[in-house]
């Protein structure tokens, strides 16, 4: 009765752990025990099922439906129906979400019905650490087609039919940069993989790299091939030790199977892979500064022209890409440039992989053709905001994106689009934000993570950030001042223009975007001394509404600093001079007395 099944595979994803600590290998390994089944149906480990809101997951293979493990109350006896009947069990393990309402299957959930999968096709329903389920899913065959049937120039004629833009944040095409790098005599000549994802709440590359290995490889050698390069390197970020384990295990197993190293499938292409672990500087996904980082130099840009594609990795013609894009090769040399380029829109072909974090109920992966709209994104896949609160923003691109409000939501995403808006695709991050957000905090918090991670090489950079942060903190505690605006507005402009890479260049759009469109909170800071959202504590005063004070003294006994007295019966008295606004008091009040 369990012939179709042949896998289970689960997520080991800390963020799941996080949202329920249940050990689901442990679960699986007893409940398979139990049942006589141990030995018969295989686990495969995976770092992400794509549905984090769900976590955590299980995925049975074939077929690929993913259920949700609420408890491990009855979890054998719920594993047992599923198999007795090969449909879903009577107790769903997925709900959407967390209820007890059945679901037939996950191509009735708008979180996975409205994606379109090409890069992440193979998550969950592959071993990534064998390489034989790779090839059973059509892998290494558009290396064979390459090899075998193409010319270089016919591989880099058809990436470029493809439209395909670079996945990493500038969009730069390309089959025009592997042309470039091409056409240059210099040897040797390089591959690089970026998979330094330095961007708060960015997951998209490392699960690629954690899921599908082979498809980066894959992606990495067809490239190699078009260039005319023989050595690849992938940086990746050492906090990922899972996906540098399974990047590691792909080189291996690839090299044994004659898809790396010399004389591949025999039709003399030589082509190996090396992995550089990264030591987590987020100027490092900058492009020079990361081959600056694996020659062994401190990771700082460096001056432009020349390009990486003339002068890269010790001097020598350099193709870099990230994750993402190589991901997407395979496929477009298997299915042809022009099945890419009707995926999307002309001038953003294809998909793009998304981090769906922040205020909205579901949260995880998200892959859309290009195009679609980020009301589409937030309110339909990602379910609307959490907790039944009102949308305020989104900010998109990482730490040096834009934040956009709900004039946008309409707003197709494609790189040219954002940009127009004040905001960047960027590598993919998209954190939405309620009306508990306060926007100014926002664009402090951002702007301090910026000047944390500048490698100081410019002086814009270096010295403006600071000084802007500086200026956003003074708003930050009440004492901002009028002509603060257009001062923060000149700061930001003079960064922008004058620093020397594009991280700097891009630091100052959280600033930009939120004057441009929240100016009214910056206003209200200055002006009235108060912050809208509540966040600033140095702006907020609190006082205990003796009407709706119950008398139960609760909040007297959960404030640290014993700003609150109280006597049975009689309301709690807030002392405002030691209260240090940590919300303890407002969180304890079931009857909402304080204010």
């Amino acid at each position: 009765m369990i012939s179709s099944v042949s896998k289970i595979a689960y997520c080991a994803s800390r963020k799941c752990k996080f949202r329920k600590p249940i050990d689901v290998r442990s679960l699986l390994e007893r409940a398979l025990d139990e049942l006589g089944y141990r030995g018969r149906i295989g686990l495969v480990e995976t770092d992400c099922l794509i549905s984090c809101f769900q976590g955590p997951s299980i995925m049975f293979l074939p077929g690929g439906k993913v259920f949700q493990v609420l408890s491990e109350e009855h979890f054998t006896e719920t594993l047992k129906g599923f198999f007795a009947s090969l449909q879903h069990p009577t107790s769903p393990l997925l709900s959407e979400p967390r209820t007890e309402k059945e679901i037939p299957g996950i191509e009735h959930l708008d979180f996975f019905a409205k994606q379109k999968l090409i890069v992440l096709r193979n998550r969950g329903h592959i071993d990534a650490e064998a390489i034989e389920e790779y090839i059973a899913h059509d892998g290494y065959l558009a290396l064979y087609k390459t090899l075998t049937a193409m010319t270089p120039e016919a591989v880099i004629g058809e990436v470029k039919l493809s439209g395909l833009r670079g996945r990493g944040g500038a969009g730069f095409p390309t089959g025009t940069k592997w042309e470039e790098a091409r056409k240059y005599g210099a040897f040797p000549k390089y591959v690089i993989c970026n998979g330094d994802e330095g961007d708060p709440g960015a997951f998209m590359d490392r699960s690629v790299m954690e899921s599908d290995p082979h498809a980066v490889l894959e992606g990495m050698i067809v490239c190699g091939y078009a260039i005319g390069a023989r050595q690849g390197h992938i940086y990746v970020r050492a906090e990922y030790p899972l996906a540098l384990r399974m990047l590691r295990t792909a080189i291996d197993r690839a090299r044994e199977k004659g898809f790396l190293g010399r004389n591949i499938l025999g039709t003399g292409f030589d082509f190996d892979i090396d992995i550089y672990p990264g030591a987590g500087a987020f100027v490092c996904g900058e492009s020079t500064a990361l081959m600056y980082s694996i020659e062994g130099k401190r990771g700082m840009p460096r001056i432009k022209p020349p390009r990486s594609t003339e002068s890269g990795l010790w001097g020598k013609p350099t193709c870099l890409n990230n994750v993402e894009t190589f991901a997407n090769v395979a496929q477009i040399i298997l299915n042809g440039g022009q099945w890419f380029r009707s995926i999307g829109t002309q001038d953003s072909a294809g998909t793009k992989v998304f981090s769906l974090t922040g205020a909205v109920k579901n949260v995880g992966l998200v892959e859309v053709p290009m195009g679609t709209d980020l009301r589409t994104i937030i309110f339909e896949i990602g379910g609307g905001i959490r907790g039944n609160a009102r949308f305020k923003a989104v900010q998109l691109g990482g730490p040096s994106g834009g934040c956009l409000t709900d004039e946008h939501l309409h707003l197709p995403v494609t790189f040219d689009s954002l940009q127009d808006a004040g905001a960047m695709m960027g590598s993919g991050g998209i954190v939405v934000m309620d009306d508990t957000n306060c926007m100014v905090d926002v664009a402090r918090f951002f702007t301090q993570f910026c000047v944390d991670e500048s490698c100081g090489k410019c002086v814009p950079c270096r010295v403006g950030l600071r000084v802007m942060l500086g200026t956003l903190e003074k708003i930050i505690v009440g004492q901002g001042e009028p002509s603060d605006l257009e001062l923060l507005e000149r700061q930001a402009n003079h960064i922008a223009s004058t620093s020397h890479c594009g991280l700097g260049q891009a630091a100052p759009n959280p600033v930009l975007s939120t004057l441009r469109y929240f100016h009214d909170e910056y206003v209200a800071h200055i002006r009235e001394k108060r912050c809208p959202a509540l966040v600033c504590v140095d702006l907020l005063r609190f006082e205990v509404d003796a009407e709706s004070c119950k008398r139960c003294g609760l909040c007297s006994k959960v404030c640290p600093v014993d700003a609150i007295t109280w006597q049975k019966k009689e309301v709690a008295v807030l002392h405002r001079e030691k209260c240090i606004r940590c919300k303890s008091c407002i969180r304890a009040c079931k009857f909402k007395a304080i204010h």
